[in-house]
C-alpha cells in the first residue's frame, strides 16, 4: 500500500522559494569529505530497489514454469532463489542504513561544529540582538533539516526514480495494456495526496506556531527570574489558562491531522485496491482466453504496489528537496555573516609584565543591525540599517602599568563601553586603544583574553558546580589553587561549610548564591586567570553594605600590582583612586584626583554631593 510523503506535511509554497546564487554548489561542498560513502550509499539503493523488482517476475516464473508444468524442482529452486534475495535485501538495507546514519550524522557534526564555532566569534553585539531561540533553532532543527537532504531526501529520490523505472519497464514487457490502465490511474493517486497536503501543511503550520509559544512561555517562566517575576507580580490561573488554550488547540490539531492522515491512506487504499481489481480483472479475462498467463497476472499486481507509492511521492518531491535547501540555506546565512572582529592575519605579541593602558582620540558608535545581526534571527522582517549616535568622543587617556583609574559619570554617560573597549568587545570607529603600547586590533583576540579580566555588577556563573566554574578560567587549577583565589576573594568560608563544597551545584545563573557571593566566586575566577589589566564594571552596584565590604576586600586583592580599570557609580568606592576621570555624553569633562575634583567644584563635586545627601538620608 502506498504510504504517505513526509513532503505532504509541508508547506508547499517553499517549492516558490528562490535560493541564493551559489547555494547548491556549497550545498555540494559539505558533501566532500563523504563522497566515498555517498558513492556506496547510492550503489545500495539501487541495488536495493531492483532487488524488490525481481521478486514478482520470480514469482511469476514460479506459477508459469513451475507450478503450471509442475515442475517440484524449479518451484523448490526458484522459492530459494526468492529467499535469498530477501536475505541479500535485509543485509543491504542494514549496510545503507549504516551508510546513511554515518553520513548523516557526521554532516550534522560537521554543520554544528561549524555553525557554534562561528558564532562563539560573532562580537557581543550580535548577541544582545539575536533570539537565544533562534539560534538553538539552528544547531538543531535546521542543521538537522539540512542532513536530510544527503540521506533521507536522497534516498528518497534515487530509490524511487530506480524503482519506478524498472518496475514500469518490467510492466511494460508484461503487459503494455494493463500497464497503460495502471498509469490513467495515477493521477487519481495524487489529488488526495495534494488535497490532503495543503491541509496538513496549514495545521502543521499552526502546531509548530503553539508549540513555539508554549515552548517560549516555559522557557520564560520556569528559569528562576522569570518564576519569581510571576510569583511577585504574575496571576498563576491566567498563565494556566492561556497555556491551556494552547495545549488543547494542540491537542484538537493533532486530532484533525491523525483524521486527514487516516483519509489519505483510506484514499489511497482504496484507489490501489481498485486499481488491483482491475489489473486482475483484465488479466484474468486474459488469461481466460489464452492470451496471457497466470503468473504474468500476479506479477502485474505484485508491481502495481511498489508503483503508485513512489509515484505519489516523487510528485511532490520538489517540495522535499527546497525544504532541505532551504534549511540548508538558513545554516550558511548564519555561516555567512562576517564578525566585525576578528584576528589580524599576522598578529603582534602581546607585552609581557605590567601593562599599561592607553586611549588615542577613541570614538566610538554602536554598530547598526545590519553590520551584527540577521533579520531572521531578530524575528523582524527587515534589519534597521540607521547608523547610532557616537556614544564617544575623543577620548585620550592613560593608565599607567600598576595605576588605577577610575571612570566616574551619570548612566549614559559611556563608561561601560570604554571597559568593552578594552577587553575588545567591540572595536573604537575612530582612534585606537593600546595595551602595553600595541594596538589591540594588532594581537590575537586571546591574548587579549589572557591579558585583560573583566568583573561586571552582574557575575554570571553557568548551571554547574562551583568547581566547573573556577576552572572555566583556568582548567588545570588544582584544589589548592582554587582554595587560595577563594580564600583571596573572601568567600571561601562560605563555600567551605556548603554540604558539597566545590563541587556544589550553583543553580540557574549561580541562584543558590547571594549577589555577593557571586561576586566573590566571580573575583576568584578572576584571581585564578591572573590577569595583568582588571576592569571593573560596577562591581558592587547592586549590593548591601556588608556584602560590598566583603566584596571591597576581595577587590583589593584582585587589584594588587596591577593596571586597574574601575567603574563605578558609588564614588566612596574609588576616592583612593590615583586618576579619575569623569565622563558626560561621551567626553572626558573632568580628571584628577578626588581632592582635586572636589576643589573644582564641577560635575564630580555634584555628584559627590547628591550621593552624600542621598546617603544621609537613607541613615536617618
Amino acid at each position: 500500500m502506498p504510504r504517505p510523503s513526509r513532503s505532504f506535511t509541508r508547506d508547499p509554497s517553499v517549492a516558490e522559494h528562490k535560493l541564493a546564487p551559489g547555494t547548491w554548489k556549497r550545498v555540494l561542498s559539505f558533501a566532500q569529505p563523504y563522497r566515498l560513502a555517498l558513492s556506496i550509499f547510492l550503489t545500495l539503493i539501487v541495488i536495493d530497489a531492483l532487488l524488490g523488482a525481481a521478486g514478482p517476475l520470480l514469482f511469476r516464473a514460479i506459477i508459469d514454469d513451475g507450478i503450471a508444468n509442475q515442475d517440484t524442482r524449479l518451484v523448490i529452486i526458484l522459492a530459494s532463489v526468492v529467499a535469498g534475495l530477501a536475505v541479500v535485501s535485509s543485509a543491504v538495507g542494514l549496510i545503507q542504513r549504516y551508510f546513511s546514519s554515518r553520513i548523516g550524522e557526521g554532516l550534522i557534526y560537521d554543520l554544528r561544529t561549524q555553525v557554534f564555532d562561528h558564532v562563539q566569534r560573532m562580537p557581543i553585539g550580535f548577541f544582545t540582538r539575536a533570539q537565544t531561540g533562534a539560534l538553538v533553532s539552528r544547531l538543531n532543527g535546521d542543521i538537522q533539516g539540512a542532513q536530510q537532504a544527503f540521506t533521507s531526501t536522497l534516498s528518497s529520490v534515487v530509490g524511487n526514480v530506480v524503482g519506478v523505472t524498472a518496475t514500469l519497464t518490467a510492466m511494460f514487457i508484461l503487459s503494455w495494456q494493463i500497464t497503460l490502465v495502471s498509469l490513467i490511474l495515477v493521477p487519481l493517486f495524487v489529488l488526495p495526496a495534494r488535497f490532503v497536503g495543503r491541509k496538513l501543511a496549514t495545521i502543521t503550520r499552526e502546531r509548530y506556531a503553539l508549540n513555539g509559544a508554549m515552548s517560549q512561555t516555559m522557557t520564560e517562566r520556569f528559569n528562576v527570574s522569570g518564576a519569581l517575576l510571576v510569583k511577585l507580580f504574575g496571576h498563576p490561573d491566567e498563565e494556566s489558562r492561556v497555556y491551556a488554550e494552547r495545549a488543547g488547540r494542540v491537542r484538537d490539531i493533532g486530532v484533525t491531522q491523525s483524521m486527514y492522515q487516516r483519509f489519505f491512506m483510506s484514499s489511497l487504499g482504496l484507489l490501489a485496491s481498485i486499481a488491483v481489481a482491475i489489473a486482475y480483472g483484465v488479466g484474468g479475462v486474459m488469461a481466460a482466453q489464452g492470451t496471457m498467463q497466470v503468473g504474468t497476472v500476479v506479477a502485474l499486481t505484485a508491481y502495481l504496489g511498489r508503483l503508485y507509492g513512489p509515484l505519489t511521492s516523487l510528485s511532490n518531491v520538489q517540495v522535499d528537496v527546497m525544504t532541505t535547501m532551504v534549511s540548508f540555506e538558513r545554516v550558511l546565512e548564519v555561516l555567512d555573516l562576517e564578525p566585525m572582529i576578528q584576528d589580524p592575519v599576522d598578529p603582534v605579541s602581546m607585552p609581557t609584565g605590567s601593562i599599561d593602558v592607553r586611549f588615542e582620540h577613541v570614538g566610538f558608535r554602536y554598530p547598526t543591525a545590519t553590520e551584527v545581526s540577521l533579520a531572521s534571527l531578530e524575528g523582524v522582517a527587515k534589519l534597521d540599517s540607521h547608523q547610532t549616535e557616537d556614544i564617544l568622543h575623543d577620548v585620550t587617556l592613560h593608565v599607567p602599568a600598576g595605576h588605577t583609574l577610575a571612570v566616574v559619570g551619570p548612566s549614559g554617560a559611556g563608561k561601560t563601553t570604554l571597559a568593552g573597549l578594552v577587553s575588545r568587545l567591540y572595536d573604537p570607529t575612530a582612534g585606537s586603544v593600546r595595551l602595553g603600547g600595541v594596538d589591540i586590533r594588532e594581537v590575537r583576540q586571546g591574548d587579549i583574553t589572557a591579558t585583560v579580566g573583566v568583573v561586571s555588577q552582574d557575575a554570571h556563573l553557568f548551571h554547574d558546580t562551583l568547581r566547573s566554574n573556577l576552572l572555566y578560567a583556568k582548567p588545570d587549577a588544582t584544589d589548592a589553587e582554587l582554595i587560595h583565589a577563594l580564600t583571596n576573594a573572601q568567600v571561601w568560608p562560605v563555600i567551605e561549610r556548603l554540604p558539597d563544597g566545590l563541587d556544589t551545584v550553583v543553580g540557574d545563573r549561580g541562584h543558590r548564591l547571594s549577589g555577593g557571593e557571586k561576586q566573590r566566586v566571580a573575583i576568584a575566577r578572576l584571581l585564578l586567570k591572573n590577569p595583568a589589566v582588571v576592569v571593573l564594571d560596577e562591581a558592587t552596584a547592586h549590593l548591601d553594605s556588608t556584602s560590598e565590604a566583603a566584596v571591597q576586600q576581595a577587590l583589593a586583592a584582585a587589584m594588587h600590582g596591577r593596571t586597574s580599570i574601575v567603574i563605578a557609580h558609588r564614588l566612596a568606592t574609588v576616592r583612593d583612586a590615583d586618576e579619575i576621570v569623569v565622563v558626560d555624553a561621551g567626553h572626558i569633562v573632568e580628571r584628577g584626583t578626588h581632592d582635586d575634583l572636589l576643589e573644582l567644584d564641577g560635575l564630580y563635586a555634584t555628584l559627590s554631593r547628591t550621593q552624600f545627601a542621598g546617603d544621609q538620608v537613607t541613615a536617618a
